[in-house]
């Protein structure tokens, strides 16, 4: 089959002879004809291969061709088959940035040239996509920075808003109005612990637990939810692909990217529409998947969300992805649902796209390589927190941020522990080297001045035989493993509650005795 090859001539003739030479080579020529700068505007605009222009077409010719193309940032391969013209212009045409000149007699060259022209405006193309890609990388690992140097001082004040909250919450002596604002406070403190855990998941700074997913039957089981999200007025219809394809994929993660995506289609729907929520498997080529940094050609399934709403144009199309910006009004999104959704299907080794048109609606499609079903087994156990987390043992507590030491010394202390405090590793050696009794448990930060947790408890260790230990953070997984953090050890994340810190400490303790 011969390779069909758009070209936008400008000459009045010379076409026929260039279209046999063409076939020859093996190519299937469409003549874009112009004569004229306002001929040439309207067919530069149709997305032609590549351009043959004579050297002079009347006062318009192949220097105010490409003058023109130039003008307009177009990448669009010129070369000129004119007849005989002097030296000094074919020298101007090719200082003028033409890709070649060629004689109207001699044109044995004209495939390799337009073979290799082709070529070379490929090689820019798929240059100029990774660079871009690269550019979007870089400015996401930027944001994902500022996010993993944000968490930690962000968890803390969390972890006092939420601690002291709930301190004050299981009390009895509250009137209801302050309890109701106290409520309030908690329930927006969530919803900034909410937008760290975003943030994170998006620059790739929150660890995701994948395990093998039925995708069909995920969306099947989140169906009913998403009925009462988009409300009576838009019809949800759902089309589960025939095969039972897996996915190694966090469930939570990936409901949560569906979520954005339906919840991005209700709002483009204001008047209500419909909704269609398929799955199919695919095999994406090597042509796509070179244009997603870091996905493998090979069986994909796809999951896509279709609406009826208003649509997008290409501007707003290349920002979505981008963390804060959203088309919403003021107050009503905060532009981390799209830029989340793309952390996580990327972390999952997948890509995710848009399909837009202004009045026509939206296509979003996540794809996911298909894995191997794992065998059915039993559901894992649920651990359970002990229901009296409460006790009177000694606990070491080491944490750099007074506010939160004074916070969590007061929920163990209401608890029957006994708690020896301090704020750097220094005074926490010297305490477990002089303390008189049994130190059971240290409850040590990660990330601290001077010394990490990690390395703390390498020097009380030997001073403490048989020492418990359980590490806090509000740092990120990166950050707290360059401090010498391992996931085998016993952890709870900043910001928690103080019920979860009681159930915690008592959990880590009572498994000494096992």
């Amino acid at each position: 089959m011969p390779d069909s090859l758009r070209i936008l001539f400008i000459g009045e003739t010379g076409s026929d002879s260039i279209a046999a030479e063409l076939r020859r080579g093996g190519y299937d020529p469409a003549f874009e004809r112009a004569t004229t700068r306002e001929e040439l505007d309207e067919a530069l605009s149709t997305g032609c291969d590549i351009a043959i222009s004579d050297f002079a077409v009347g006062d318009f010719g192949a220097l105010e061709a490409l003058r023109t193309i130039l003008e307009k940032g177009i990448d669009l391969p010129l070369i000129v088959v004119s007849g005989e013209i002097a030296e000094a212009d074919a020298l101007a045409a090719l200082k003028a940035g033409a890709a070649d000149h060629l004689r109207r007699g001699a044109l044995t060259r004209l495939n390799a040239a337009v073979e290799r022209e082709l070529r070379a405006s490929q090689m820019r193309r798929a240059r100029a996509r990774l660079e871009e890609q690269f550019r979007q990388a870089q400015k996401m690992e930027a944001v994902g920075r500022m996010a993993g140097g944000v968490a930690h001082d962000f968890n803390n004040l969390l972890t006092i808003i939420t601690g002291y909250s709930d301190l004050l919450l299981s009390g009895g002596q509250l009137k209801e109005s302050q309890r109701t604002a106290l409520e309030e406070i908690r329930r927006a403190a969530e919803r900034g612990g909410q937008l760290t855990h975003q943030l994170l998941t998006f620059s790739r700074r929150q660890p995701l637990a994948p395990h093998t997913v039925r995708v069909n039957e995920l969306v099947i089981h989140i169906e009913t939810m998403l009925h009462r999200l988009i409300g009576e007025d838009i019809e949800l219809v759902v089309v589960p692909a025939a095969s039972r394809d897996c996915v190694q994929v966090d469930a939570g993660g990936l409901e949560q990217v569906i979520m954005n995506l339906v919840v991005n289609a209700r709002d483009a729907m204001p008047n209500g529409g419909k909704l269609t929520i398929e799955t199919a498997t695919l095999h994406l080529s090597e042509a796509f998947t070179a244009k997603q940094l870091g996905v493998q050609p090979g069986l994909h399934l796809a999951v896509s969300v279709t609406d009826t709403g208003v649509g997008m144009d290409e501007g707003t199309l290349s920002h979505l992805f981008e963390p804060f910006f959203t088309t919403k009004e003021p107050g009503r999104g905060t532009g981390l649902g799209l830029a989340t959704a793309y952390g996580i299907i990327r972390q999952s080794g997948g890509a995710i796209a848009m399909l837009s048109e202004l009045g026509k609606g939206t296509t979003a499609r996540i794809y996911l390589p298909v894995a191997d079903p794992e065998p059915e087994t039993a559901a894992a156990q649920l651990v359970v927190a002990p229901a009296d987390a409460t006790g009177a043992e000694t606990i070491l507590l080491v944490e750099d941020e007074a506010r939160v030491r004074k916070l969590i010394a007061g929920i163990l202390t209401s608890r029957g522990y006994r708690v020896l405090e301090a704020a750097r590793g220094e005074e926490a050696v010297r305490l477990a080297r002089t303390h008189e009794g049994t130190v059971h448990l240290a409850l040590v930060d990660v990330v601290m001045p001077e010394m990490s947790g990690p390395d703390l408890i390498r020097q009380i260790e030997p001073l403490r035989p048989g020492l418990r230990v359980l590490f806090i953070s509000g740092h990120t997984e990166e950050a707290m493993v360059n401090h010498g953090f391992s996931e085998s050890a016993a952890f709870l994340q900043k910001p928690f509650l103080p019920d979860a810190l009681a159930g915690k400490v008592r959990e880590v303790l009572d498994a000494a005795r096992d």
